[in-house]
């Protein structure tokens, strides 16, 4: 199987370089910026096409990667030309393969293939997609043989439905980008205990890694620590009283419901870890205070 790239930023660079380097025929890159495309070939040891006709012909499968907001434009550009046959993948995480609209009455196979890791670097990122996940879904006809192109270059591949794209991709963000905004919030309640910015950032890195370096290895439950897990409703309950006396009224009302919303979620994996711990002390706090700010 021939293997084109559309798009040549860091998903391209990085995905292409992935599988090039574990034996898939990668043919090279277009790109609507040639020092771009020429940049990824040189990288990967492929081919610049200078023309999307060319890379179109010249490819069994070929990959989109460009930015979600431009999947659409250069679906209008190759859906004219001859797809017959051709496998026609984008890498979004949270667009399904129904971006390629009508693409199987065009004689194509349409997919979405997401590798659920940050791609954060052109040149380095390929060698660790070895430990991705890669997320499958689109046309039934090739479905194997996309498989198997992953899969025989190492990934790890689930199928899935494309009407779970977009909560897939909200799982994907949880865990990616809003444990960033839990990380910022708990700097900010340092600061409120006079804590200097740069030094609150440094003080929780230690307890950060150290809980996301448990998770990954033992899973939330196995790893999972603090007061709602030993049903420690004394210190709960001084938390909520502590968050009830910031000064800045919205930032503790915002605070109160981010806390009891994810003590409710941590009260439930307690309770996996622990079916003979009696947790109703925990839980009727946390109820109580939910109730009385009406949440």
């Amino acid at each position: 199987m021939k293997v084109g790239f559309i798009g040549a930023g860091k998903v391209g660079f990085s995905l292409g370089k992935y599988l090039k380097s574990h034996g898939v025929d990668v043919v090279g890159y277009y790109s609507k910026t040639p020092e771009s495309a020429k940049s990824a070939a040189d990288f990967t040891e492929t081919k610049v096409y200078v023309t999307i006709v060319d890379i179109v012909r010249d490819s069994d499968t070929l990959f989109v990667t460009v930015p979600d907001g431009q999947i659409c434009m250069v679906w209008d550009c190759i859906k004219n030309l001859d797809i017959k046959n051709k496998n026609i993948c984008h890498c979004s995480g949270s667009i399904s393969s129904a971006a390629f609209f009508d693409g199987e009455k065009l004689g194509a196979s349409v997919y979405s293939v997401h590798p659920l890791y940050a791609v954060s670097s052109k040149y380095d990122t390929y060698k660790e997609l070895g430990q991705a996940y890669f997320t499958l879904e689109g046309s039934a006809d090739h479905l194997q043989e996309m498989k198997d192109l992953l899969r025989d270059a190492g990934c790890k591949v689930i199928v899935m439905d494309s009407e779970n794209k977009s909560l897939y991709h909200c799982g994907a963000v949880v865990v990616s980008n809003l444990v960033t905004g839990l990380y910022s919030l708990g700097v900010h309640i340092l600061e409120n205990c006079g804590f200097e910015e740069k030094d609150a950032q440094k003080a929780l890195i230690p307890l950060f890694l150290g809980n996301a370096q448990a998770v990954a290895e033992k899973g939330p439950v196995d790893a999972l620590t603090g007061p709602v897990e030993r049903a420690d409703v004394s210190t709960i309950e001084k938390h909520i009283q502590s968050i009830q006396n910031i000064s800045d009224a919205k930032a503790g009302a915002d605070l109160m419901k981010i806390y009891l919303l994810l003590s409710e979620q941590l009260l439930a994996i307690a309770g996996e870890k622990h079916p003979e711990r009696d947790y109703v002390n925990v839980a009727e706090v946390i109820d109580d205070e939910k109730h009385s700010i009406h949440i």
